[in-house]
């Protein structure tokens, strides 16, 4: 019995690598749409596992602090 996949995986967690038809490269395709071309699987996977840094959300700017004019009313 085989079963048939229903859907694709997607998300932030999902790497992707796929053989090239016609050739004998592996294409790794990031979640953040970022691609890498080599020839072997070990090349492929070192750069999807290496490639997300800088995935990471950057660090929180500080709030603005607001300018108040010296006067009253």
């Amino acid at each position: 019995m085989t079963i048939e996949p229903t859907r694709m995986l997607t998300g932030r967690g999902v790497l992707r690598v796929v053989w090239l038809p016609g050739s004998d490269r592996l294409q790794g395709n990031c979640h953040c749409g970022a691609v890498h071309v080599a020839d072997g699987p070990v090349e492929v996977w070192e750069w999807l596992l290496a490639h997300p840094v800088g995935h990471e959300p950057p660090a929180a700017a500080p709030e603005p602090v607001l300018a108040t004019s010296g006067t009253t009313s």
